[in-house]
């Protein structure tokens, strides 16, 4: 046990995945200590090593999404590199996929033909709309999910167009849910021995992530529409000027909204019949809005928030990523780490965010180039010769 360098330490992950759903998911199981072997085509490799932004000619998008996997080649159009894969599933815990539904079945890969060379493989696919469903078929790209999903009906101001969050958040949050039902699935493993199939869908976990405005939609059939910075439901919880730039301030409860007042120097605004309740101040939010910005504008931002703090009223300062990637936290917490790279010598990454006590984030940090692993991997677990591994190059099979 002490020999161990992560909670995961021990499983294997089988990674067919590209773009971004997947390899995040992976990339979250290799931060805790499991040893990915990601399955690229030969040549191009994954799609996303051809995304920008670039440092020089290589993908730092690729980067950070590919930490600490073992990179092999294998043309999945070639019977001998379906042999190869077919030879490494049983050397593996869990096979994670994220092709169109149908890919892998054709290809002589799907569950149920994996499980009959592994029992007690976890499956996971991951995919826009899941397995069975009428849309199945449908291509699935971030934007088109986080536009089905209603997401991007809720985002933006008051009134405007439908808005796309500003990161890809449909791919992120199905690789984190992927990443949780294989963590689930690996312990009921343990106790009853038995592999199971994962269907993740991104529509499913976009919309899993809504609670607020499903909990009107669902209830009461209030369709939620754009609401800017603002809380739906709850003012003033909303972003506000400064001298110096925004922040934001949460007014949850009228104990709140009676300190907001108190330190505004304004303390009978929290009897006025327009902002007593908070129904009250939602039905008379611009006016109310007016009355803040006026105050916040002609304060400093870290004055501001300290104050605003002081009065028991969370609040946090509007950051960039600069300031956010630049800021004592993040280095406290150590959440921009160094990984090997065999030609730049180190890269930064970000990982997964779950500290464990006692443990240290893994030091073997390392990003592949294309192919880095694949001799080495067809030795070790393929009982390929040097012959072999030379012959299937010249077929193109690897």
């Amino acid at each position: 046990m002490e020999n161990r360098t992560g909670l995961l330490s021990g499983i294997r992950v089988l990674d067919l995945t590209r773009v971004m759903s997947g390899p995040f998911c992976t990339s979250m199981l290799a931060d805790m200590g499991a040893e990915i072997i990601k399955i690229e085509a030969p040549v191009t490799g994954d799609e996303a090593r051809h995304f920008g932004p670039y440092q020089e000619d290589e993908s730092t998008y690729f980067m950070m999404l590919n930490r600490a996997k073992q990179s092999v080649t294998v043309n999945l159009k070639s019977p001998e590199g379906i042999e190869i894969i077919r030879a490494l599933i049983p050397q593996c815990d869990v096979l994670v996929e994220n092709f169109r539904p149908g890919v892998m079945d054709r290809l002589g890969l799907g569950a149920e033909q994996v499980r009959a060379l592994n029992p007690s493989m976890i499956y996971a696919s991951i995919s826009g709309f899941g397995q069975e469903s009428p849309l199945a078929d449908w291509p699935a790209f971030d934007l088109v999910i986080q536009a089905m999903s209603g997401i991007m009906s809720l985002t933006g101001p008051k009134g405007g167009p439908a808005t796309a969050v500003g990161e890809s958040i449909a791919d992120v949050a199905t690789g984190m849910f992927g990443a949780f039902g294989i963590v689930a699935a690996l312990f009921d493993r343990e106790r009853s021995g038995k592999g199971h199939t994962l269907d993740v869908a991104m529509l499913d976990s976009v919309m899993a992530m809504q609670l607020t405005g499903l909990s009107r939609q669902l209830y009461s059939g209030d369709t939620p529409r754009p609401a800017g910075n603002r809380h739906p439901v709850t003012y003033p919880v909303d972003s506000f000027p400064t001298s110096n730039g925004d922040i934001v301030m949460v007014c949850f409860s009228n104990a709140s909204f009676v300190a907001l007042c108190e330190l505004m120097g304004k303390p009978e605004l929290a009897e006025d019949p327009r902002f007593s309740t908070n129904a009250a101040r939602n039905e008379n939010e611009e006016e109310l809005r007016g009355l803040i910005s006026g105050w916040t504008a002609a304060q400093d931002q870290a004055e501001l928030v300290s104050r605003l703090q002081a009065a028991r009223i969370p609040a946090g300062p509007v950051w960039t990523l600069a300031q956010l990637a630049g800021s004592e936290h993040v280095e406290a917490r150590q959440m921009v780490r160094q990984a090997e790279h065999p030609k730049f010598g180190t890269v930064p990454v970000v990982e997964q965010p779950v500290r464990v006590a006692g443990q240290k984030p893994r030091a073997d940090q390392f990003v592949p180039t294309l192919g880095q692993h694949t001799d080495v991997i067809l030795t070790r677990m393929a009982g390929k010769t040097a012959d072999e591994i030379a012959s299937l190059r010249k077929n193109k099979a690897i």
